[in-house]
């Protein structure tokens, strides 16, 4: 495969990846993640490292994609300078954390993990579950606790935090438009660490392939960056004019056979 095929694949990746993200409101990763899977095993990566592969590169697209919606929730005032400072040491730690820990397991095990993940978050989306809303924010060593939380869990499966980061934020007080906009900029330390220590966890492994460097294969990044923002756009547009309830329904259907895909 020409380098010129695999660059316009990877953009058709991050365009399909894009649209979906904006249109069922759900970021990069749970869509991403599975995507780069795909395209790796088509392109011959060895399926031992696919999957460190797969999360790494979602991670670093995160720290541009991610950022950018940071910034425009941040210019709309919608993110708590005191909830992001008390959960940012947990986030960054967390992230490292993550990553060892996937770097620690075989490339089967952790696709296994992330099928159930997958799985659960289709079951919830699915069953319609919201953010338990709260009062007041706890102290910090508990937020650091939970930072420690959502950086762990969001770095292992190549997320960004939102997924776990709005409901944490909702039960501690946060509108939901608080809870989106600091969730946004959680997932921007999340990322960087992550993506950072993948480059650091997988350089030199002989099984890595042309383009990549560390757990990071950078024409993926290209592409899925180049494409996707503009794409989630038109999804974000698309999903405004489409029931909500078909929405959720239709990711979560989504959500459940790309998790059982990883499992058998």
């Amino acid at each position: 495969m020409t380098l010129a095929l695999t660059l316009l694949g990877y953009l058709a990746l991050g365009a399909v990846a894009g649209l979906m993200a904006g249109l069922f409101g759900v970021g990069g990763g749970l869509v991403i993640v599975p995507a780069l899977v795909f395209a790796f095993g088509l392109q011959g990566v060895d399926a031992g490292i696919a999957m460190h592969l797969a999360i790494g590169t979602s991670l670093a697209t995160i720290v541009i994609t991610g950022g950018s919606s940071a910034w425009a929730h941040y210019q709309r005032g919608s993110v708590q300078r005191d909830a992001f400072l008390a959960l940012l040491p947990g986030l960054m730690l967390g992230a490292v954390a993550g990553v060892f820990v996937a770097g620690a397991l075989s490339g089967g095990l952790l696709g296994t993990l992330f099928g159930i993940f997958v799985i659960l978050m289709a079951s919830r989306m699915a069953m319609g579950f919201g953010p338990r809303l709260g009062r007041r924010m706890p102290s910090r060593p508990v937020m650091g606790v939970a930072g420690s939380v959502i950086g762990g869990v969001s770095a292992l499966f190549g997320i960004g935090g939102g997924t776990l980061c709005v409901p944490w934020l909702s039960r501690c007080g946060a509108s939901m438009a608080q809870a989106v906009g600091t969730a946004a900029a959680c997932g921007m330390p999340i990322a960087l660490f992550g993506a950072v220590t993948f480059i650091a966890v997988g350089w030199n492994d002989p099984r890595l392939p042309a383009g990549a460097t560390g757990f990071v294969m950078w024409p993926a990044f290209l592409g899925i960056v180049m494409a996707s923002v503009p794409c989630a756009r038109i999804g974000a547009r698309l999903a405004h004019s489409l029931p909500a309830r078909v929405l959720r329904l239709s990711f979560a259907g989504l959500l459940l056979l790309v998790g059982l895909t990883f499992l058998f």
